[in-house]
């Protein structure tokens, strides 16, 4: 049977042969290994992605994603781990020289707790999220965390929605301020019934808000399905914008597998000096361990935007 260092290495020249950044293996790994040519932006896999080539332990998958030549990690659930775990994680992305992306804000859920409501326990339940997502961001040596305001409250003015919206995320930026912490609101499509959609309505909360502590996240799934025009929205908000994130549309898989043109929409933020975490926030295509290693090859393919 095939050793795991063996199976890496094979899998890897292999998936790596079929685009332009096959021929350089680059740095040492603190293992001892050799990694992958680092991509030319900072894409952040999630537990899971890569369980079958690396295994169920966390700490094997992130081993496992630096070697593949990516350099942070997403983990929306981080806040439900127990403390020993977020720690652990932490100490393997230091270890590793990797960057931990955002972890949701636990309010309830995307659609729960809605801001928008204006409502005392709303709120309290969100500062209270805030409060502790800031001890979790210790542990992982986090920086961004994702909010997601809630539900429209359909009996109220929309004026007063926002304004509602706008005077709790100043109090859960209050919190996260002094900590460094940047919360980055996400538009999303999942449902008509979420108060945040678009990007610019995003951008004018986060302007009124008037917080270091408070951008936008450009979700490119979701704003390719509720607004297009991608990379002229990006351009319109690019001001707030801390954090992007990216899924193919249709599906909601790896880039190459839907309408999007990654290719073209990575080498524009590339040129506008985007140097921040561009959170794989999506599935996999295809199954077991040829799946992630296509997953593999289409970053690779996309990521080639550079002259030769």
């Amino acid at each position: 049977m095939m050793r795991r260092d063996e199976f890496i290495k094979s899998s890897l020249l292999g998936a790596l042969a079929l685009t332009s950044g096959a021929s350089a293996m680059a740095e040492t790994l603190p293992s001892g290994k050799k990694e992958a040519k680092p991509f030319h932006l900072k894409y952040a896999p999630h537990f899971g992605m890569f369980k079958n080539s690396a295994g169920d332990d966390l700490i094997k998958q992130l081993n496992f994603m630096r070697e593949q030549g990516f350099m942070a990690l997403e983990d929306n659930g981080m806040m439900g781990r127990p403390v020993s775990e977020q720690e652990r994680i932490g100490k393997e992305l230091t270890r590793l020289g990797m960057t931990m992306g955002v972890f949701v804000v636990d309010k309830g859920g995307n659609s729960q707790n809605s801001l928008a409501a204006g409502k005392k326990e709303y709120v309290d339940i969100f500062l209270d999220g805030c409060r502790r997502a800031v001890d979790v961001a210790r542990r992982v040596n986090a920086k961004w965390v994702t909010v997601v305001p809630g539900d429209f409250e359909r009996n109220l003015p929309i004026g007063l929605q926002t304004a509602n919206v706008i005077e709790a995320l100043r109090r859960g930026a209050e919190i996260l301020e002094p900590h460094g912490i940047v919360m980055v609101l996400e538009p999303l499509s999942d449902s008509p019934n979420l108060y945040l959609r678009t990007s610019d309505q995003t951008y004018m909360i986060c302007k009124a808000v008037n917080s270091p502590s408070c951008k936008l996240l450009y979700d490119i799934y979701h704003m390719q399905k509720n607004e297009g025009h991608l990379i002229r929205n990006l351009d319109l908000t690019w001001e707030e914008i801390a954090y992007i994130q990216v899924g193919d549309n249709p599906g909601r898989n790896e880039p190459t597998t839907g309408e999007i043109n990654y290719k073209n929409v990575f080498k524009h933020i590339h040129e506008k000096g985007y140097k921040g975490i561009v959170g794989m926030e999506h599935g996999v295509s295809r199954k077991e361990k040829e799946g992630e290693m296509a997953l593999i090859r289409a970053y690779r393919e996309v990521d080639d935007f550079l002259p030769a």
